[in-house]
């Protein structure tokens, strides 16, 4: 696929035909990337989610996927396509696991034994071996793993583009760590494309090729993270972010991100020699104690000398506070 897997194009969404819960969106979704969709709750983050199978139709824009126009592809067809994966899982309780997770091949028509099977290896793609888990119900399982089902059931027929909305939200801290964990291994191993919903801006960071902040409907601005916290698009970017933001940088972030527009100066007087890949909390801490005339040599490479006054300010100016712009 050459194209976008998924693009928005001045999309809005308008409820009790005046109240605009998606404002002229547009964003595009490489194939076999992550995308969130970050921001306030009734930013618009789950009905743009719903306008890309159909669950919601669009007032205004066009909505494409695989390169085709949705409104010209029957919503049921659309969605069989399309991998969806929500809060609480969504099971249906009186089905037993392996039944939640042939829903979709069912559906899709698939032979019963080729059914069969891929709902043995998609479970034990999600560590519930079908033998252990799959005579189970809902109710016999733990929020993790019921959650590892609904991630199961989403990824059954195999679709190149998955929608998860708050997937891991409703689970205690470490279990969804662990799950994303998980999620992010799976990911390496599918190469799907996958659009997803999140509030938490460390859990898109740590997930997400990319980021798509919403507020009011909206999009304030898409890029990688790092974007985001050290080349926010306006006030409203950098207001969102907050301290969160800056916090975020300096444990996820690392010396070669912030680079950029230091000048290069020639190795002399007393130096600090940093890995590139040292975090910023790391590298701040290593420039308190380096005299003002120091240089900083990146990866022991002396064509990679900065002035460590130089590199110091351009820290504290792309870390300051929202109050401070």
């Amino acid at each position: 696929m050459s194209g976008a897997a998924v693009e928005l194009r001045e999309v809005s969404k308008l409820f009790a035909g005046h109240i605009a819960a998606v404002d002229k969106v547009s964003l595009r979704v490489a194939p076999g990337k992550i995308v969130a969709l970050l921001g306030p709750s009734g930013c618009g983050k789950t009905t743009t989610l719903r306008l890309i199978n159909r669950l919601e139709e669009p007032t205004s824009g066009q909505v494409l996927v695989r390169g085709q126009d949705v409104q010209t592809e029957r919503p049921e067809a659309l969605r069989r396509s399309i991998g969806y994966v929500i809060q609480e899982a969504g099971l249906f309780p009186h089905w037993d696991v392996s039944a939640n997770v042939a829903l979709v091949p069912g559906l899709l028509g698939w032979p019963r034994e080729r059914i069969r099977a891929r709902v043995s290896e998609i479970l034990d793609l999600v560590g519930l071996p079908e033998k252990e888990f799959g005579r189970r119900r809902p109710a016999e399982l733990s929020g993790g793993q019921r959650q590892r089902v609904g991630v199961a059931r989403g990824l059954a027929a195999d679709p190149d583009l998955v929608l998860m909305d708050e997937p891991f939200g409703a689970l205690d801290p470490g279990t969804r760590i662990a799950l994303q964990d998980e999620f992010l291994r799976l990911q390496r191993q599918l190469k799907k494309t996958v659009v997803m919903v999140t509030h938490d801006l460390t859990e898109a960071g740590k997930l997400a090729d990319e980021i798509v902040l919403l507020d009011r409907g909206q999009v304030l601005q898409q890029g990688t993270l790092r974007d985001l916290l050290l080349k926010p698009a306006n006030p409203r970017v950098r207001t969102f972010l907050g301290r969160q933001g800056a916090e975020l940088a300096l444990e996820t972030l690392s010396l070669h991100h912030v680079l950029d527009g230091v000048p290069v100066v020639p190795a002399r007087g007393p130096s600090l020699s940093l890995a590139g890949t040292t975090r910023l909390s790391q590298v701040i801490l290593a420039l308190s104690s380096a005299a003002s005339d120091a240089t900083v040599i990146v990866d022991n490479d002396p064509a990679r000398a900065h002035s460590a006054k130089a590199l110091r300010d351009t820290l504290m100016r792309q870390l300051q506070e929202p109050s401070a712009n």
